[in-house]
């Protein structure tokens, strides 16, 4: 059974992110990523199946990126292989996004747990 292996980002929606980024930089002390709304924290050492990074971003409020509007949350959860777990998801009858998406940072896939919550699974690429 394919089975999620950690906990690749945390993003959730807000009607204003950069007051709410601001917010957390200054009493969490998160500091904001040069490239986005967030940050990404290094976790671990040695070797790729022992290390990595936890993102955590701000979207806005009308992102479509989490699906139907009512989800304030997505969590991005790590996999060792995507199209494994992809189906055997649909196998199980979950709702499956028709789509995945390939970059520098890995595999992407999108499936909906029965509340309408859509969760994001990563398949990281070699190395990172």
């Amino acid at each position: 059974m394919e089975r999620v292996d950690g906990i690749g980002g945390v993003f959730f929606r807000a009607k204003d992110p950069k007051a709410l980024l601001d917010w957390y930089r200054t009493h969490l002390g998160i500091e904001r990523a040069a490239d986005f709304q967030g940050h990404v924290f290094p976790w671990g050492a040695g070797t790729a199946a022992t290390h990595g990074t936890t993102t955590w971003a701000i979207f806005p409020a009308d992102t479509a990126y989490f699906g139907e509007p009512g989800s304030s949350l997505m969590v991005n959860y790590r996999v060792v292989d995507l199209d494994r777990m992809l189906e055997q998801l649909r196998a199980a009858g979950v709702e499956v996004i028709d789509h995945v998406e390939e970059s520098e940072y890995g595999r992407f896939g999108w499936a909906v747990d029965p509340e309408g919550n859509r969760l994001e699974l990563w398949q990281p690429a070699p190395g990172k």
